[in-house]
């Protein structure tokens, strides 16, 4: 609820509106300089601002429409058309006297262009200053030898407003880093020891709106000589050429914005200087610069204090980087052990759980969760299991560019409020979200004291007369802060990308290997299918003759041998049979993996009655009891090869049996019936002799018996190779479960799609 104060209303409000204030087209300029727009090649003067008159004696509608060479000389102007084909920054500033001016004669000119319109700011040249520039250069050189040596960022922070105020003589120099949010903070500073101290001050984003910091980043340096001087207009409003106020972004005269100078005045500060702090393109923070009486600062010096700031930035980089460095170099050290152990593992979020303790030490998180396919593998302190379920949930839409992070969860997710203990940061890493592989990184909620310079809350107050004003009072007000983490470095969130990067980089390593392998594995499947099928085919007519052969020799010469050559005839007839049959079933083998499958939609029920219709043809007088407990259902699938598989595990059911009574129950489980993607498991159970469990494998490989050829009734062993490579072929598993001596119950299950 708002207070009422002698007329001023006082409201949390941001000032956002200031934002929308176009701040450099504001048509006018601080008074101590001259502004001309100018339109080439003629030099025309198309807008001046207007104090003509107060620095140079005449007034602007006296020089409008007039060509600059009018006011100084052809050797001057001769040298300003040089300029224009240089580039400006290596020209500024031009010394230049203006030959008519009745008052001042002697400027510094700064050149520089907007929208294809020539602007030429005057300033008065401080001639003393000019004489002394040598001592600068000298001090400059001393100012960045301090700041090289400086052995952190806090020492160079603290060495250049030392510098800066020695230089200047400003009564107060700070420097003010913005944070990740834009809000900014004092960490060092040099004042007048009568001053109160503002180091280590935080000051919400709204006290710099963003076309402001907008405009520190296209100009390094700026200066406020006086915040009671008039500003002066542009004469005209608009410029002739674009039909619209001067762009006023680059001018180093630009009025100031009344906010600000609000902003200034309700700080005490009469004249201030700024110089802009860049790291990576991006402003970093500010050099400001405080007077408490006006205070104007010459081209050169400024320069000078510019020139520093552009070394400041450049020394920000490396001195940010040497702090972290052995930070970093840890991090990397973890990194390569991951990568170490990652490629023997059976596949990489394996790797990841194994390791959980350098898993936390990546990021110093103190709790790290793995999520491998919904399922979920914890170390450290996290939230409970429902509660990472649900955040996975929320995180999901969140993350950008693979990654998710923030040190103040609650504030984003307010049910993590309940847990914030452990969780108030985060970090999510998601390695592939259709698989819902992620690891989460959580750090708990560090409280903590931070000193404002007033209370950020009251960033603006709307006073009666519905006029925005900025907040009057910078007394130290403190705040405690909660639900919130210790920041993540930017080397963490860098190490936690790389991490992804090395998974992928593993991942798609292992893909290539599989598929050449795969290729391979293809290739020499069909080669092997091939030499079987042409093996079987080719050995069949020599083996055929054999078999014949024999028979005709018992037949015709049965008188003439003895009983021993019959009885070795009649071995030859047996082994060439069974031979037969074995390449029979070998031939039918590779069949299986050459003939495409007719998928269609099949009811069981019908196939498995077909299938013991024709099996009851040759177990004869044998005692069955076949029980089908309920209907099966119907499914996709190659109705022919299906049949062989049902009728080869009711045929072995039968035959491995010394029962009296021989039992075959054939089924399905029950499951997630509702489920597409779980596949129906069905079973053939008996209760036969049983399977020894060190068999279970084995019983699937191709020709391989358990028992003699003679007993229970023969056969070449090939039954159940071929009912695995038909469920292989539907995209199933088969497998057996058995106790020995009392039965076994073979289970499989087919995936055939339907079109």
């Amino acid at each position: 609820m708002s207070q009422s104060k002698d007329n001023i209303i006082v409201q949390p409000i941001d000032l956002t509106a200031y934002d929308k204030e176009f701040l450099h087209l504001s048509g006018a300029i601080q008074p101590h300089g001259i502004l001309f727009a100018l339109k080439e090649p003629q030099l025309e003067i198309i807008q001046v601002s207007n104090n003509t008159f107060e620095l140079l004696g005449f007034q602007p509608q006296e020089i409008l429409h007039k060509s600059l060479k009018e006011l100084l000389t052809p050797q001057e102007i001769l040298f300003i058309e040089g300029c224009l084909l240089k580039d400006f920054e290596s020209v500024n500033p031009i010394k230049l006297s203006l030959n008519k001016s009745t008052k001042i004669k002697d400027f510094d000119g700064i050149l520089h262009r907007c929208d294809g319109i020539l602007i030429l700011e005057l300033e008065p040249k401080i001639t003393q200053v000019e004489r002394d520039f040598i001592r600068f250069y000298h001090f400059v050189k001393g100012a960045i030898a301090k700041m090289q040596n400086a052995p952190n960022l806090s020492e160079l922070c603290q060495n250049i407003t030392q510098e800066i105020q020695k230089l200047t003589g400003f009564d107060r120099v700070m420097i003010y880093q913005f944070d990740g949010k834009q809000a900014g903070k004092v960490v060092a500073e040099q004042k007048r020891e009568d001053l109160t101290a503002y180091l280590g001050l935080h000051y919400p984003a709204s006290d710099i709106p963003e076309q402001a910091k907008k405009l520190y980043t296209l100009n390094r340096l700026r200066l406020i000589p006086d915040i009671d001087a008039q500003p002066k207009q542009l004469i005209p409003k608009y410029n002739s050429i674009t039909n619209k106020p001067l762009d006023l972004s680059y001018a180093i005269l630009r009025s100031v914005s009344p906010c600000h100078l609000e902003y200034l005045k309700n700080m005490g500060v009469t004249a201030s200087m700024s110089i802009s702090l860049n790291k990576d393109k991006k402003l970093w923070g500010l050099i400001a610069c405080h007077h408490y009486s006006t205070k104007y600062v010459s081209y050169e010096i400024r320069t000078a204090c510019e020139f520093l700031g552009q070394v400041m930035s450049l020394e920000l980089t490396n001195k940010e980087e040497n702090e972290s460095l052995d930070y970093r170099i840890k991090l990397k050290s973890i990194q390569n052990k991951f990568l170490e152990a990652m490629p023997l593992a059976e596949n990489f979020m394996e790797g990841l759980v194994k390791d959980k303790t350098n898993l936390l030490e990546l990021v110093d998180a103190q709790g790290v969760v793995i999520c491998t396919d919904g399922d979920l593998a914890v170390a450290g302190n996290t939230p409970n299991k429902s509660d990472i379920y649900d955040l996975l949930e929320w995180v999901e839409a969140k993350i950008d560019n693979d990654i998710f992070y923030t040190d103040c969860l609650p504030k984003l997710y307010p049910t993590a409020e309940r847990f914030k203990d452990v969780a108030s940061g985060l970090i999510v890493l998601s390695i592939s979200q259709i698989q819902k592989n992620y690891v989460l990184w959580f750090r708990p909620e560090v409280i903590q004291t931070v000193n404002w310079g007033g209370d950020p809350q009251q960033s603006a107050i709307l006073e009666q007369e519905g006029r925005l004003s900025p907040r009057k009072s910078f007394e130290l007000w403190q705040e405690t802060v909660r639900s919130q983490s210790l920041p993540w470095k930017p080397c963490e969130i860098d190490a936690v990308l790389e991490l992804r990067s090395a998974i992928v980089s593993i991942v798609l390593r292992k893909a290539d290997e599989l598929a050449r392998i795969n290729i391979e594995l293809a290739r020499s499947n069909s080669e092997l299918d091939a030499f079987a099928y042409i093996a079987s085919h080719d050995l069949k007519e020599p083996l055929r003759g054999i078999h014949n052969y024999s028979n005709f020799l018992i037949e015709d010469y049965a008188e003439i041998l003895n009983a021993e050559g019959v009885s070795k005839l009649q071995t030859l007839v047996r082994l060439t049979q069974r031979m037969e049959d074995l390449i029979n079933s070998l031939l039918h083998f590779s069949r299986l993996g050459r003939v495409e499958l007719a998928v269609q939609q099949t009811d069981l029920n019908e196939l498995v009655s077909n299938v013991i219709d024709v099996l009851s043809i040759s177990l004869g007088q044998t005692d069955v009891e076949i029980n089908i407990p309920r209907p099966l259902p119907a499914i996709y699938c190659d109705k022919v090869q299906v049949s062989e598989v049902f009728s080869n595990l009711i045929t072995n059911a039968v035959k491995y049996n010394n029962q009296a009574t021989k039992r075959v129950e054939i089924g399905f489980l029950d499951g997630d019936r509702t489920s597409k993607e779980l596949p129906t498991v069905f079973y053939v159970k008996d209760n036969g002799i049983g399977i020894k469990e060190k068999h279970f494998d084995a019983i699937f490989r191709i020709f391989k018996r358990l028992h003699t050829v003679h007993k229970y009734g023969g056969g070449t062993g090939a039954g159940l190779t071929i009912a695995k490579k038909i469920v292989e072929r539907h995209d199933g598993d088969i497998w057996v479960e058995s106790t020995y001596g009392e039965g076994s119950t073979f289970y499989f299950t087919l995936q055939g799609k339907g079109g």
